[in-house]
């Protein structure tokens, strides 16, 4: 196999891996975001016992897709962890929040010390997502590279309206995502009370998702070049379109299994069409020219791809094997019992 086409597999892989972690990830962080709409302490551990066995499971995308990125692209990795390295380290901060607060939210019955760890994940969950999307959205803009592949930016710099829409359209992405969920996992009073978050999360995701396309076909418009180049490839953008719509459709008829799935798959096509819009480029550089970081220009050696290529080849069933056993396991509405959260 070619370097070329060793290239294009690490991008496409790198891709799959954090696709996997949002779509995973992103319904127990929007789980987070909605938790403290429920009133009751019996509601609240619902909640936390719906994401309990799978979130640190989901997480091992990230460790994966970071480490993949580390191996086969060290260049994207290094520019990437420094230049946002203030972002990274908050987003470290805020998922160790989540996982404490989890765990010893229900070790005490004190209402403050309860509050306390209800508002911690929820506050995570929520700047959790917002980071997410505000990195995603400073590499789509781009940011200044110098020549020799290093950043020459400042956290002050990241914060311009573009990433910060980016950030505000992930966070309902995520709401929506684990509005979903929650109505899989529960049952009675509170799986009719989620239902009705469902609608207004929907319609917030897609008043985000209008606004920041408007942002990027006026702003970002090399996004959309290959879709021009190629127009064969606009079939992923009208199917990203389809499986928005057919999540109000799919809750309407009763099959939230269905709109989850389409939840899911939106996901997917949206990291899809920005994959494609960026290719081959994984940072773009808006400084001199020729300083962006692509997936040619900053991976490693052909036989480091070619042997991580066939080591993935036995890792990824090992990673999807566990996370469709997890998910077998731990089927079904979730019911409190002594062993909860």
């Amino acid at each position: 196999m070619d370097g070329g086409h060793l290239n294009v597999i690490w991008y496409l892989l790198v891709g799959v891996l954090f696709t996997g972690y949002a779509i995973l990830d992103g319904f127990d962080l929007g789980v987070g975001g909605l938790h403290l709409l429920a009133r009751k302490d019996h509601d609240r551990r619902v909640f936390l016992n719906a994401i309990g066995p799978v979130w640190d499971g989901n997480q091992v995308w990230l460790v994966t897709g970071g480490g993949a990125l580390f191996a086969a692209f060290p260049e994207v990795y290094a520019t990437a962890f420094s230049g946002f390295y203030t972002g990274f380290i908050l987003l470290l901060f805020m998922l160790i929040f989540r996982g404490v607060s989890i765990h010893v939210r229900s070790l005490r019955a004190g209402k403050l010390w309860r509050q306390a760890w209800d508002g911690a994940f929820w506050g995570s969950s929520v700047l959790a997502s917002f980071i997410i999307g505000v990195v995603m959205g400073n590499i789509a803009w781009g940011v200044p590279i110098a020549e020799d592949f290093s950043y020459r930016g400042s956290l002050l710099a990241q914060l311009h309206p573009y990433p910060l829409l980016m950030g505000g359209a992930v966070v309902a992405l995520f709401l929506m995502h684990g509005a979903i969920y929650l109505v899989l996992k529960t049952d009675g009073d509170l799986n009719t009370q989620v239902r009705r978050w469902v609608r207004p999360t929907i319609v917030g995701f897609v008043v985000m998702y209008g606004l920041i396309t408007a942002a990027t076909l006026l702003f970002v418009p090399r996004l959309v070049n290959p879709f021009w180049v190629h127009p064969w490839l606009v079939v992923v953008p009208v199917a990203n379109i389809l499986a928005i719509a057919n999540i109000p459709r799919e809750m309407h008829k009763g099959r939230e299994m269905a709109a989850f799935l389409s939840s899911a798959a939106a996901i997917a096509l949206l990291l899809g069409v920005l994959g494609i819009g960026m290719f081959p480029e994984m940072i773009h550089g808006n400084g001199t020219p020729g300083t962006s970081l692509t997936a040619f220009n900053a991976a490693s050696s052909q036989q480091t791809l070619a042997t991580m290529l066939a080591l993935a080849g036995v890792g990824m069933p090992l990673v999807l094997g566990y996370t469709f056993n997890i998910y077998r396991v731990f089927r079904g509405k979730v019911k409190i019992d002594s062993m909860s959260y």
